[in-house]
């Protein structure tokens, strides 16, 4: 508990297990630290990695034997694939003994070696504070991410001298700059085109590129779920690199001869296809524990936190006018929501045009994979800092344990979870948890009967669509039996007052909106592909 607390951990997620008894005793009688018990491991992962990313600081994460410490598997691997710190601490067995429900020593640690950065089992109890002490320092070293450590099960009854020293929890690593600020401010100075992609690990770097942005007149894009980096709103804003995205909003970074990339590893949706950079644009990676791209072309790395190189950055460079890109004017265009009154059912975009009024300008939005979230990258226009926790690797099921995590660790912001009915299907029972913690958080769920982003692709290439249905279910007396307030939305002219109500009850609030199941993206229609292609008769096959 000493060290938790002068690492600055706040809250401590778990579903109470067995194996670690003294410790949730020891945690109980904390003040200083919250144990969060969630209904299922996997919640409990998704919302230690959620305040991670939100803080910038790790929160630990327990599971008991081998069934729970596999049901932490995804949400450790979007910490990992996010760069988001965390230490989760997994009971392994007394002696290398295996008991009922539980992994060999060996399988535990290879399920979790190649999604963390750390991955060591205690050999004896005296050996364990020091471990988690050494955990907790290099979860947020270099590049940021999970570490895991084993305990074996009757490590926490041992008594230990707290008096005996431990490791010392180092500051997260600064990296040195040397003069590479002056390198890059050269070929900055050089180019034609430089263009910008910032990633989660910018965050807290937002004033300084703010001001790098106008004084060097630099376009800027944000990285995949990561729209809260630079304000969308800024003249330089060239736009969100997710998925959809038109050629036209493209115009800068077609046209980049610089690209820096502050923050981001660069990964598939926010390189388009690995399309950007490409082979004749010069590449400048800048962070801590950057991996080495594999790519054609020039390619300098500076391993330095981003906010100290974008100040040495502003000294040195020469401030610049460059007219603004086709880019800028083109994201206005993309974002501008259309006119959906034709609609006879609800119209996703209805859904995020009524929150974006009427939800506060910092409102935290959490989001699970599924077509529905490009309603929400489109549209909700991000402005905030800190404002987006979704993650870049499509797990399901993430948004509603999110929200939980966000509004704890920020009780005075507003929190919103978008999700469809799918991800609510998986985690949503998390909701109780957010009841038992009195953190009223909104949860939206679009509701269209399908897995959208399966459906879709099935209509595109078969013409018909196979196990990608979900009944319909009636999530708000679901919510309202988990202790919530529960509200359904049939009709757009119910959105708006349904939804201010919600913001202000210090309540749990879960809102079913049936949207239209043919509208599967912005710019799609499910019968439009449906009838475009002849279904096959499955003769060959």
């Amino acid at each position: 508990m000493r060290i938790l607390i002068e690492a600055h951990v706040r809250r401590v997620y778990a579903v109470a297990g067995e194996s670690f008894l003294p410790l949730l005793d020891a945690l109980q009688r904390e003040r200083e630290i919250t144990l969060v018990a969630a209904r299922h491991d996997s919640g409990a992962a998704f919302m230690a990695e959620a305040e991670g990313k939100l803080t910038e600081r790790p929160a630990v994460l327990l599971a008991s034997r081998g069934p729970g410490a596999a049901n932490l598997v995804i949400g450790v691997q979007t910490a990992y694939q996010d760069e988001t710190p965390m230490v989760v601490l997994l009971e392994t067995p007394a002696l290398d003994r295996v008991a009922a429900g539980e992994l060999p020593t060996s399988d535990l640690t290879a399920m979790f070696e190649s999604i963390s950065k750390w991955c060591v089992r205690a050999e004896d109890p005296d050996g364990v504070p020091g471990l988690v002490a050494e955990g907790l320092t290099r979860s947020r070293e270099g590049r940021p991410g999970p570490v895991v450590i084993g305990v074996p099960s009757d490590a926490w009854g041992v008594p230990y001298d707290s008096a005996k020293p431990v490791a010392t929890v180092r500051p997260p690593a600064t990296g040195t700059l040397g003069r590479s600020a002056e390198a890059v401010a050269g070929l900055v100075d050089e180019a034609r085109y430089p263009v910008v992609i910032v990633g989660g690990r910018a965050r807290s770097a937002r004033e300084e590129l703010i001001a790098v942005a106008d004084e060097l007149s630099l376009p800027v894009y944000n990285a995949f779920r990561r729209q809260d980096a630079f304000p969308e709103t800024h003249e330089r804003y060239a736009g969100h690199l997710g998925l959809g995205i038109p050629a036209r909003q493209l115009d800068a970074l077609e046209r980049a001869d610089v690209v820096l990339a502050l923050g981001t590893q660069l990964d598939e949706v926010t390189t388009q296809g690995y399309r950007y950079p490409t082979s004749q644009q010069t590449l400048v990676l800048v962070g801590t524990g950057i991996d080495a791209q594999r790519r054609r072309g020039l390619t300098f790395r500076v391993d330095a936190e981003v906010e100290p190189f974008l100040r040495e950055l502003r000294a040195v460079a020469t401030p610049r006018t460059r007219r603004a890109s086709a880019a800028n004017a083109a994201v206005h265009t993309f974002m501008t929501p259309p006119d959906t009154s034709g609609n006879t059912r609800v119209h996703p975009v209805d859904v995020v045009r009524a929150l974006r009024k009427l939800a506060p300008e910092d409102t935290i939005v959490t989001s699970d994979a599924g077509n529905f979230a490009q309603f929400m990258h489109r549209y909700w226009c991000f402005t905030a800092p800190r404002s987006q926790l979704g993650p870049s690797n499509a797990a399901m099921g993430y948004a509603v344990p999110a929200a939980v995590a966000a509004k704890l660790a920020e009780p005075r912001r507003s929190v919103v979870a978008m999700v469809g009915d799918a991800g609510t299907l998986m985690t949503g029972q998390e909701i109780e948890t957010a009841v038992r913690y009195r953190a009223p958080v909104m949860v939206v769920v679009f509701q269209n009967g399908l897995h959208g982003a399966l459906a879709m692709h099935q209509a595109r290439t078969q013409g018909r669509l196979s196990g990608v249905t979900i009944p319909l279910t009636d999530f708000a007396s679901w919510a309202r039996g988990l202790g919530a307030a529960g509200y359904t939305v049939d009709d757009r002219e119910e959105l708006e007052p349904i939804i201010a109500s919600a913001l202000v009850r210090q309540r749990p609030c879960v809102i079913d909106v049936r949207t239209d199941p043919d509208v599967v993206t912005p710019d799609v229609r499910l019968s439009g592909l449906l009838g475009a292609v002849r279904p096959q008769d499955g003769r060959g096959q």
